[in-house]
């Protein structure tokens, strides 16, 4: 699901992959559902392909977005209820305990804490896809 959930550089919010044209792509927006079109020259980003720095391997946003759900019980994070950044990275580190605090900026955090909202708020809870569950499944199996 991740994969067609893409971010734009310079544009606001999270947006939903519609059609792919000759230099461009058709998108909507996840916050009210208007098309708009994203060119060649814009950084997009599929959330599918972001990672979170640890001590040892990154680990896919998904599985963050996974472990940050359980966290708050499928609830949206109030943002605002953090006095200042050492709430949002002590909050964070029950999220994610290994994650790399000198390569984490607070600023990914709340971008994190952000998009986790836009996206339960658009009805997208589901963060991992089937065939990466699939694959994890075959990996447990084995050892």
């Amino acid at each position: 699901m991740l994969k067609t959930i893409l971010a734009i550089s310079g544009k606001p919010g999270l947006y939903k992959l519609v059609r792919q044209g000759k230099n461009m792509l058709i998108v909507e927006s996840l916050a009210d559902k208007k098309r708009v079109p994203a060119y060649a020259h814009d950084k997009v980003i599929s959330l599918g392909d972001i990672a979170m720095y640890t001590v040892e391997d990154d680990i896919p946003l998904g599985d963050v977005l996974e472990s940050l759900k359980a966290k708050t019980e499928g609830k949206p994070v109030d943002i605002k209820s953090f006095k200042d950044d050492s709430e949002v990275r002590a909050f964070f580190k029950e999220v994610l305990p290994e994650f790399d605090e000198d390569r984490v900026y607070t600023a990914d955090i709340k971008k994190l804490f952000t998009w986790y909202n836009q996206l339960l708020a658009a009805g997208i809870t589901d963060f991992k896809d089937a065939e990466e569950e699939t694959a994890e499944e075959a990996a447990e199996e084995e050892k």
